[in-house]
């Protein structure tokens, strides 16, 4: 497994390398054409990403053992949309697209596209009657010149928990500030919560839906909710500050996908939306994970089990700040405060061989978040 010599390298691969692609080439998605693109007549507008191009990989396109148990008769309302989820663990390959499709301010320059690829497993790292909580890990390898893919770069993606019938959720509020939230009685019945969080198991969002299940597929609708910006875009743009967004997560026999419907809403000086021209435009996102088959994984299995114990001790710490403060304020952003860096440099020890100490590891994530956040009422 290739260690990371700088977070350089490891900034840029966070929200995934992206292919660039030139106008009419096709490998795997068709990268540099939109159904939904700006009129005919004007000029295509190259996709933002990187320049890396991932190893070839096989399509599993058979219906998976998870999707089988999934459809299977007699199952309670509970068990299938348990089954549901854990059907998004397992062996990926992952596309990512994200598209302005309206603009609000006529004036708006038009935003190029995103896009990003990644091979990815998701592991089920917990898994309660009520409670199921999934692990993204990355595991790269990028196509070289001379053909060759080369060895695997790990690096630990996203994390989802689900929680059935939440009587709270962690809310963003804009201003790198999440606040605890209740969830009304008459809005938990069959509902579940997914709470999102960075790679550093500092917390992302929360949203509640429903799934639905019929014989095609199975379906989870999040309410809108705020969330800060990923890096995609606050590398990029600087005029607003909260995606206002939905999520759709549907399972197929393949894989599974997400959209995203999303607004992008500026703020004035007191954190609220502000009241001239609060949203600047409309994007809509989907991340497709389809299933691979004969693609080796060893590194990130190793990756995950050696560190795993690390990662639930700087969720526990986590835990405890969410229990004890209604109210949570990072200093900077996570990946611009660069909180995840001396996270990662432990658990990169620890996946190299070094014996886990917990004593060790729970001071060491003290002090690391001691002076990373406030807390308010």
């Amino acid at each position: 497994m290739l260690r990371q010599k700088s977070f350089l390298l490891l900034i840029a691969l966070l929200p995934l390398a992206a292919q660039a692609y030139e106008p009419g080439e096709v490998d795997g998605a068709n990268a540099s054409w939109f159904t939904f693109a700006w009129p005919l007549g004007e000029s295509a507008i190259k996709p933002r990403g990187a320049s890396t191009r991932g190893a070839p990989v096989v399509l599993d396109t058979a219906p998976g053992e998870a999707w089988r148990r999934l459809r299977e008769p007699g199952l309670s309302a509970l068990e299938r949309d348990c089954r549901a989820i854990l059907a998004m663990a397992g062996p990926y390959r992952v596309s990512f697209d994200f598209l302005e499709v309206l603009r609000f301010d006529p004036a708006l320059k038009p935003d190029a596209p995103y896009q990003s690829w990644g091979t990815e497993y998701v592991f089920v790292s917990e898994n309660r009657d009520d409670f199921i909580a999934l692990q993204h890990i990355l595991v790269m390898r990028v196509q070289m010149e001379d053909g060759t893919a080369s060895k695997p770069l790990v690096i630990r993606h996203w994390r989802q928990e689900w929680r059935f019938q939440s009587d709270t959720l962690r809310a963003y509020e804009g201003a790198n500030t999440w606040a605890r939230r209740p969830v009304p009685a008459q809005q938990r019945e069959g509902a579940w919560v997914q709470s999102v969080y960075q790679v550093d198991d500092s917390p992302r969002y929360a949203a509640r839906g429903r799934w639905q299940h019929n014989d095609s597929h199975s379906t989870w609708i999040s309410d809108e909710t705020w969330r800060p910006l990923p890096r995609r875009e606050w590398s990029v743009r600087k005029d607003y500050q909260v995606l206002v967004g939905t999520n759709r997560h549907t399972i197929t026999p393949d894989g599974w996908v997400q959209e995203e419907n999303n607004l992008k809403l500026a703020l004035d000086n007191s954190g609220k939306a502000r009241a001239k021209m609060p949203h600047l435009a409309r994007e809509y996102g989907l991340a497709r994970y389809q299933r691979i088959r004969d693609y080796d994984f060893s590194a990130g299995e190793n990756y995950f089990a050696r560190t795993d114990p690390f990662w639930a001790e700087v969720r526990a710490a986590w835990r405890d700040i969410a229990q004890r403060e209604a109210r949570v304020t990072l200093k900077a952003p996570v990946d611009q405060g660069r909180l995840f860096e001396p996270f990662f440099e432990y658990a990169q020890d620890l996946a190299d061989g070094k014996s886990f100490d917990r004593d060790d590891a729970r001071a060491f994530i003290d002090r690391t978040l001691r002076d990373s956040y406030l807390a308010g009422n």
